[in-house]
């Protein structure tokens, strides 16, 4: 149908209220709740997480019960609510009662895995395995391509990078570096944070810093990037919580999945799973856009590590 006849139908049909979008199905819940949650408050986070984490528990509770349970208002349950995609409470306790449904009849798999203390090894790779998978899906569905392609083209033409992570993300720091290394840019991992400020300070234009933090508020990552935004450097935020601190001193955002903690699989798992799933799409860019310089470094590279997998007899 052409764009004219599309009007001519609209225009010839009576004008109506169109009818609200469908609910999410029951088993999407968790996901949703994934993907919306650094969009979210923080009170309407503990009502999100706690529907998602507990179904079974949740259907059974009145609004006031789970205001109650989650130390939130009535009206913060009924704004989650609406923002997870149902008209109001009544509506997410009856998805929440289906998923439930679900769960123990397994006629459809859970959406989270959380790995108790005797899971058996089969069980821990198929739930890793599985939320891993819902990680990475969530992220790339996340990742605004606008964000990552001007933060390919900064680090492409930079003349200097550094990167600040702590912990966990210190790893995925030092990950990107040695993938920056490899085609040939100057690039630095800091987990000192002392260091960092630092280096941060010697930044200028052209320059590129990058901070990684899950949940956008680690005050030792937050510090150099600052500084580094400060001096005229461009900034990225590789982070979990695009509503978090670290938004203010970040020129472009990149947002990963903040999938749903477990007793035995902290934050610190899931968010390393997608923040190198952000890593590997910005050195892809990258080399993708300096080619030619990129492809003799890399073997160059390979060359000079030959002899260390292949020694001579």
């Amino acid at each position: 149908m052409t764009s004219a006849m599309k009007e001519t139908f609209r225009s010839s049909r009576p004008a109506s209220t169109p009818p609200p979008p469908a609910p999410p199905a029951p088993a999407a819940l968790a996901s949703k709740v994934r993907t919306l949650a650094p969009t979210m408050t923080r009170s309407m986070q503990r009502v999100a997480e706690t529907v998602a984490g507990d179904p079974a528990g949740c259907a059974a509770l009145t609004v006031t019960g789970l205001a109650e349970r989650t130390g939130t208002s009535e009206a913060t349950v009924v704004r989650t609510s609406r923002l997870l995609g149902y008209p109001g409470y009544r509506d997410l306790r009856l998805a929440l009662a289906a998923l439930a449904a679900q769960q123990a009849t397994g006629s459809a798999p859970a959406v989270t895995a959380d790995i108790a203390v005797d899971d058996s090894l089969v069980d821990v790779v198929t739930k890793l395995a599985q939320e891993e998978q819902q990680c990475l899906a969530d992220t790339a569905a996340a990742l605004d391509v606008t964000q990552l392609e001007a933060s390919v083209a900064a680090l492409a033409a930079a003349r200097r990078i550094d990167v600040y992570g702590i912990g966990a993300s210190n790893l995925v720091a030092q990950d990107l570096v040695q993938k920056l290394l490899r085609i040939g840019l100057i690039a630095h991992a800091h987990s000192d944070p002392h260091l960092a400020v630092t280096n941060a300070v010697q930044m200028r234009a052209r320059d590129v810093a990058i901070a990684i933090t899950h949940s956008g508020r680690t005050t030792d990552v937050i510090e150099p990037l600052r500084v580094a935004f400060d001096h005229g450097a461009t900034t990225i935020a590789i982070t979990g919580r695009p509503d978090g601190e670290i938004a203010a001193y970040a020129d472009h955002v990149l947002t990963t999945s903040t999938a749903r903690e477990s007793e035995l699989r902290p934050a610190a798992m899931s968010s390393r799973t997608s923040q190198l799933l952000v890593v590997d799409c910005l050195f892809i860019g990258v080399a993708q856009r300096t080619y030619e310089t990129a492809a003799p470094a890399l073997s160059a590279s390979y060359e000079a590590l030959a002899h260390r997998h292949h020694p001579h007899p």
